[in-house]
């Protein structure tokens, strides 16, 4: 399958890290503090895959503290690590978070998974008590109404440095494992309000007429995301149409035919049948302009829905929304149908982080399979599909005015997460988190996307707790089991999250 390069790249994240210290150990316990620093150089190169690091070295005194707060301000840092690297003073450490207010994670990471008990000098043990003043800390910020995080495992060394006197080769260690793969997450986790801070948002034509729950005040979503919301009109998208040249339809139809199949009359449904040469012609040249909008206006995504005066032109550039949706999806600009903004935001939430995020709702219930089929008549994001999507011509759009070409698919099989994003009747946005499987079971030959999840319970028990968060009726599917992350998303964004299988609430920042 065709994957295309995306129109805009995500924001990494701006990551500030620093160790912490005890000044006066340093002429007691000579090599103790390179050591140290050694052990915050390796945590910054590993960081730096993910994101910018901006490494402050080793803070060991109230007065560094305030400098290193300074410097991380001065370097607008999304997250900030604090390795505690031996003991340190909290009064240390305070004035770094006083002074600089992004979010903190403690990184309590051991070198090694036991001393050498025979062996082991003060010097020696000092280079392992990271966890020693991670109470005092802890005690402090909630004193100090500081929120934070700490994630204890092990540092995991790949080698053992000359001055250790044990083994510090943890990297394959479950303890070291498990803890990268928290940091990881709250790196990743940080890039997506970094990115929605700089991001546009279209908003192309209006909201389904009668779907209260799908409408929302364009000014919270700013304020709650830092996102920007470009109203767009159908004359916008008309304009551009008229300008689309005979050689870009040709390559949008290159595009379909690389990332498609055409797909011959529906055995079942009467209405989806092979799409027809003209059909497909005018898909390809509404795509072409749809590129040309977002491009111009220089979008990150992308919420519409017109309905059209039956047999106006209106009507029919609508009616060729799909396809290019799909295409734009697939590079980065998800494209969420109905006017569903918010929904359009869960699969920019799932795009930044590289798992998906495909427009989805409730089809039907399979309770032979114990599964939910969920699914949509929009656009597909063709990077999570189980094989090439399939392009149906459809006689009509259910609910809809016009006639198009619609996409036919189903996410892969395995591990998925739907990211539901709802508004509150406080007027805050919430995200609700489902972690499920993606079955190999049937769907049905009607020209729209279908996937049967199974959840983590009985689907009569899922659907009851999932409606009780009083959801938008649509969500993005993702693919792989990403609860946690998107849980440290809404930490970090300061949105309420509920994970529907969580029987015991985590602890908010």
């Amino acid at each position: 399958m065709t994957i295309h390069a995306p129109i805009k790249p995500v924001r990494k994240a701006r990551i500030g890290l620093y160790s912490v210290g005890l000044h006066a150990y340093w002429e007691q316990f000579p090599g103790l503090r390179e050591r140290l620093i050694e052990y915050g150089k390796f945590i910054e190169t590993k960081m730096s895959q993910w994101a910018e690091v901006y490494n402050y070295g080793l803070v060991d005194t109230e007065a560094e503290g305030r400098k290193a707060g300074e410097w991380l301000n001065a370097n607008n840092v999304d997250l900030a690590f604090c390795h505690v690297a031996t003991y340190s003073t909290s009064s240390t450490v305070l004035p770094i978070h006083q002074a600089c207010k992004a979010p903190v994670v403690f990184l309590n990471l051991q070198p090694t998974d036991r001393i050498d008990y025979d062996r082991s000098t003060t010097g020696e043990w000092l280079a392992h008590c990271g966890a020693c003043p991670v109470p005092e800390f802890a005690n402090v910020f909630n004193r100090a109404r500081i929120p934070f995080r700490v994630v204890n495992g092990m540092l995991g060394l790949d080698y053992t440095p000359a001055i250790s006197l044990t083994n510090e080769i943890t990297h394959r260690s479950p303890e070291a494992v498990k803890a990268w793969r928290e940091i990881e997450e709250w790196i990743r986790a940080a890039a997506v309000p970094r990115t929605l801070r700089h991001s546009r948002f279209g908003f192309l034509g209006n909201t389904y007429s009668g779907m209260l729950d799908m409408y929302s005040d364009f000014t919270m979503i700013q304020a709650q995301t830092g996102l920007h919301v470009e109203v767009l009109e159908m004359c916008d998208l008309d304009r551009l149409l008229k300008d689309v040249t005979p050689a870009e339809v040709k390559e949008k139809l290159e595009e379909v035919n690389g990332m498609f199949r055409i797909s011959g009359d529906s055995p079942s449904d009467p209405i989806a049948r092979k799409p027809t040469d003209e059909q497909l012609d005018w898909s390809c040249r509404v795509a072409a302009a749809q590129e040309r909008l977002v491009r111009e206006y220089d979008l990150d995504a992308l919420s519409y829905y017109y309905h059209g005066a039956p047999g106006g032109e209106y009507e029919k550039l609508q009616g060729g929304f799909i396809v290019g949706h799909s295409l734009l999806t697939a590079k980065g600009i998800p494209c969420s149908g109905e006017g569903d903004l918010k929904t359009a935001l869960a699969m920019k939430i799932s795009d930044i982080l590289g798992t998906g995020g495909s427009f989805c709702e409730i089809v039907v219930v399979d309770y032979v399979d114990g599964t939910i089929l969920l699914g949509h008549d929009g656009p597909f994001h063709a990077a999570i599909s189980e094989g090439k999507p399939v392009l149906r011509g459809m006689g009509l759009y259910h609910g809809k005015q016009g006639t198009g070409v619609s996409v036919e698919a189903k996410v892969k099989t395995g591990p998925i997460t739907t990211l539901n994003v709802t508004q509150t009747g406080d007027g805050k946005l919430k995200l609700i988190v489902s972690e499920a499987e993606s079955t190999d079971g049937p769907i049905m030959r009607i020209g729209n996307t279908q996937t049967p999840v199974k959840f983590r319970m009985h689907p009569d028990e899922y659907m009851a707790r999932w409606f009780a968060e009083a959801p938008t009726h649509h969500c993005a599917m993702s693919i792989g089991h990403n609860g946690s992350l998107f849980a440290k998303v809404g930490e970090l964004m300061q949105l309420k999250y509920v994970t529907i299988d969580e029987v015991v609430p985590k602890a908010r920042f």
